[in-house]
This record gives structure tokens, sequence and C-alpha cells, in this order.
């Protein structure tokens, strides 16, 4: 079975940290490319980061550069994000999703996603 699961989310205080996994099973993480979106209440859903196959190449939203860091272990078929300094309107639902070899903005590409992962940061 192709399933995505995420975790780590929680609840934080402004200025602390989170760490969120996405863990694959059934299929083989390493031929895709990840990304990290949100989705808070009333709000459209935004891609927050991306990381490539290899993990060589990173995209982030100018909303999360330089707090945020991806990273992943393809020996683990698991893909992180760090979130550090951390804001109230960084609060939502965080969903992983796959998308085959390279990262991609349009959203339709990404072919499995997880179920989320709520974070939630209080001010």
């Amino acid at each position: 079975q192709v399933q995505l699961v995420e975790s780590g989310g929680g609840l934080v205080q402004a200025g602390g940290s989170l760490r969120l996994s996405c863990a694959a099973s059934g299929f083989p993480l390493d031929y895709y490319a990840v990304g990290w979106f949100r989705q808070a209440p009333g709000k459209d859903r935004e891609r927050v980061s991306c990381i490539s196959p290899s993990g060589s190449s990173t995209y982030y939203a100018d909303s999360v550069r330089g707090r945020f860091t991806m990273s992943r272990d393809n020996a683990k078929n698991t893909v992180y994000l760090q979130m550090n300094s951390l804001k109230p309107e960084d609060t939502a639902v965080y969903y992983c999703a796959s998308t085959y070899h390279v990262c991609s903005s349009l959203d339709y590409t990404y072919t499995n996603w997880g179920q989320g992962t709520q974070a939630t940061v209080s001010s």
C-alpha cells in the first residue's frame, strides 16, 4: 500500500521549533521529489518547501526561507521539515506529498499525499 504518513506536529510558543517527519511506505521514496504544503483555516493551500530525490536541491517559499530546513534520509524512506523561529502565522495543517523526479510548482503533479499533521504556534 502506497502511503505517506506525517508526524511531529504539536503546539509550540512563538519562537519555538518543531520537526515534522514524512515516512513513506509501499514505494521507494528516493525516486521522488517531496514537497511540504500547509493549509490554514480559510486560506488556500501553500507549497512551503520541496526537496529533490537526492536531496541536493531544495525550494522554500519566501514566507519560510531562512527559518525552515528540509532534509531527507532515503535509507529510512523519510523526509523531514525542521521549523525554527515559528510564528503564529505558521499555524496550519502540514502535508507532505511526492512527485516523480523533480520538484514542481503544480499541485496536481503530486500524486501521493499524507493525511496531514497540525502545527499550532501560540503568541
